[in-house]
């Protein structure tokens, strides 16, 4: 075929161009892979304790840029409801691990064993049982080289790791789990909390178990269905880093843009003879300028190809070097950059294309 003998001609110019192309793509599925990876690690914790109510301070609406502080006998008055089956008291604050060889700041997470508020999975190890037990993440461990049955200091406690989990990687942090009572232990101020989680026996009754809250405590509770207070937790995660994402992913479909169009420039001015020689025997403008077409295609399909071989190994080597980086990359994330690698592959060539009409016929004789 004419369109891949032309870019076979110069295979340097080839490999080179292939390489951009594919790095781009590359950088753009790990911007998404990373993107998903901090929805799924901040959620999961949520979408995973059994809780149909989330019971948090007035006008906080979540728990990943928002504070929340109760006292914790109001879990027992709230508890008078008899359509209530359960409440769990969660205490959340940031606080700094030592670990043998360095230290890093978790968002520490107090729950009664046996209760609600527990991690999502436990990978290995067990869950907690006494007061001077933790759990951590399992990216937190394999980053500070702590394992199940390791010792970690928490403001001069030594707590036993007991377990690891997973879906509680935040990225830019990790939960760590302890007993309410020790978290509770660690504040000046003991019998606080940060929200309750209600389980009722009835799932036709949440709404009813809420406006009774409201009614009996106004104006001191923000009162959620767990599917709400999800999405007010993704909305935060979407306001604080789907932006800057969209721009590196847009930089990124730019770069492409700008070489393609180019790489099939200089290709198109390097063939002017060619493209000359097409005209005086026929060729219509429109097929030439397929051909242009065809090139970027060319291209831009065997630079995905490339980008999706190379994505593995630099996910596994960049886990490698930072674990607590996750990354999760799906098959709609594939499917969709292939179709957005092809259309601008489109777009540059017929871009390019222009130049085809500006060669005259006559240039064959020059």
């Amino acid at each position: 075929m004419y369109a891949w003998r032309v870019l076979t001609a110069h295979p340097v110019r080839l490999l080179l161009t292939l390489s951009g192309i594919a790095l781009c793509v590359v950088l753009i599925l790990f911007i998404l892979g990373i993107y998903h990876g901090i929805k799924v690690g901040s959620l999961e914790y949520i979408r995973q304790t059994e809780g149909d109510i989330w019971v948090l301070q007035a006008n906080t609406t979540n728990i990943m840029r928002g504070t929340s502080i109760l006292l914790e006998g109001y879990r027992e008055e709230i508890c008078d409801d008899a359509r209530i089956d359960s409440a769990a008291s969660v205490l959340m604050f940031l606080t700094t691990i030592d670990c043998a060889e360095s230290s890093a700041s978790v968002l520490l997470t107090g729950y009664r064993p046996g209760a609600l508020g527990a991690p999502p999975r436990i990978v290995e190890g067990r869950e907690l049982r006494a007061d001077d037990e933790i759990v951590l993440d399992e990216a937190f461990a394999v980053k500070h080289d702590v394992g199940v049955g390791a010792r970690v200091g928490i403001r001069g406690d030594s707590l036993t790791v007991v377990g690891l989990s997973s879906g509680t990687n935040l990225s830019v942090m990790q939960y760590a789990f302890v007993t309410l009572a020790y978290e509770q232990s660690l504040v000046d101020f003991p019998g606080l909390a940060s929200l309750f989680v209600l389980q009722v026996r009835n799932r036709r009754d949440i709404a009813g178990v809420m406006r009774n809250i409201d009614a009996r405590f106004p104006g001191q509770f923000a009162v959620y269905t767990k599917q709400e207070f999800l999405d007010n937790n993704l909305r935060e995660v979407d306001a604080g880093v789907l932006p800057l994402f969209y721009a590196i992913a847009l930089i990124g479909a730019v770069v492409l843009a700008i070489i393609l169009s180019l790489i099939l420039s200089v290709s198109i001015l390097e063939r002017r003879s060619d493209f000359a020689v097409m005209k005086i025997i026929g060729s219509p403008v429109r097929y030439l300028r397929r051909v242009v077409v065809g090139q970027s295609l060319l291209i831009g399909g065997a630079a995905e190809a490339l980008g999706l071989l190379l994505l593995y190994p630099v996910l596994a080597g960049i886990q490698m070097v930072t674990p607590e980086v996750a990354a999760t990359i799906t098959t709609m994330h594939v499917i969709g950059i292939t179709l957005a690698v092809l259309g601008i592959s489109a777009a540059s060539g017929l871009l390019a294309s222009r130049r085809v009409r500006q060669i005259a016929p006559s240039e064959v004789f020059s």
